[in-house]
């Protein structure tokens, strides 16, 4: 099947090179002329055989938002876009019917593999129409691995699934994280190898799992991860998770504290840890730690 890629970034390349691996037609395109086949999103339209399918990967919010509206000024009727990157299913519900007004196709595909996709395969969540999702089934069948893809709903279902997941993610990543920082911190036991515990944990254990092998992975590389600065970002699925769960009314605790903790480590002098400081000094005479 021909498709044009859109974003030939850590994500895309990969999904691009699969793609070809398994045979299909991949014309790719992206805003750094080294990695790009064509000059332009006018050029990869011109090249694409009616009728078209384009593939976004490229961030969420202005890049997509830009990337959609430029094509759908130079896609025809009965074309198909495919947004892989992680909009916000709101986001997605609008461009489906903006496009539709065009006769131009919209499918969201929450897409999740990482780095690790081009080896071991995407899993893909696809909201919008079904005859659409049937009609690019040969490059998800490529892309995801056995069982690794699905038609979970209509325009934004995609994007809000996988939303969940990372918010499932979240609190993932925080437990692993708060059980290791336990052991590495533990007096009784100061020399517990974590490197050891993440690969016994492996094998067995119920708390087995991909990112466990990654950490283990990780801390073969790097034991007290002294090179890693204790700083982590978000990229917004997890924001929207919790703001979801406010607007449905269900108790979501770990994934919100999950996203508070990740807010703490971008602060190297928290002015809150300041204020209860200076309020237990108030109140009770107990030391405070002066800056020096």
């Amino acid at each position: 099947m021909q498709v044009g890629m859109v974003g030939l970034g850590r994500m895309g390349a990969n999904m691009a090179e699969r793609l070809r691996h398994g045979g299909h037609d991949v014309i790719g395109y992206d805003h750094d002329p080294a990695v790009s086949e064509v000059a332009t999103l006018q050029e990869l339209a011109a090249k694409l055989s009616a009728s078209r399918a384009v593939w976004i990967m490229v961030p969420a919010g202005d890049a997509t938002e830009q990337t959609v509206q430029t094509l759908a000024g130079l896609l025809e009727p009965d074309d198909v876009v495919i947004d892989g990157g992680n909009s916000n299913f709101r986001d997605s519900m609008r461009r489906a019917d903006e496009l539709a007004e065009r006769g131009i196709h919209f499918l969201d595909a929450g897409t999740s593999g990482g780095i690790w996709g081009l080896k071991e395969g995407y899993c893909l969540m696809v909201g919008g129409i079904e005859s659409e999702f049937r009609r690019i089934e040969p490059l998800l069948a490529t892309l995801a691995p056995e069982n690794g893809y699905a038609h979970v709903g209509p325009a934004g279902a995609g994007h809000f699934v996988k939303m969940i997941h990372n918010g499932i993610e979240y609190g993932m990543l925080q437990a692993y994280a708060e059980g290791f920082e336990i052991l590495k911190g533990s007096q009784l036991y100061p020399h517990l190898d974590l490197h050891q515990i993440a690969e016994v944990w492996r094998n067995g254990s119920v708390v087995r799992s991909w990112l466990l092998d990654l950490a283990a992975r990780a801390l073969a590389a790097d034991p007290g991860l002294e090179q890693i600065k204790g700083y982590v970002a978000d990229s917004g699925e997890g924001r929207w998770t919790v703001l979801e769960a406010i607007e449905e009314n269900v108790p979501a605790p770990i994934t919100a504290l999950s996203l508070f903790a990740r807010f703490s480590s971008r602060q190297d002098d928290s002015f809150a840890m300041k204020m209860i400081a200076a309020l237990r000094n108030e109140f009770g005479g107990h030391a405070v730690v002066k800056e020096q």
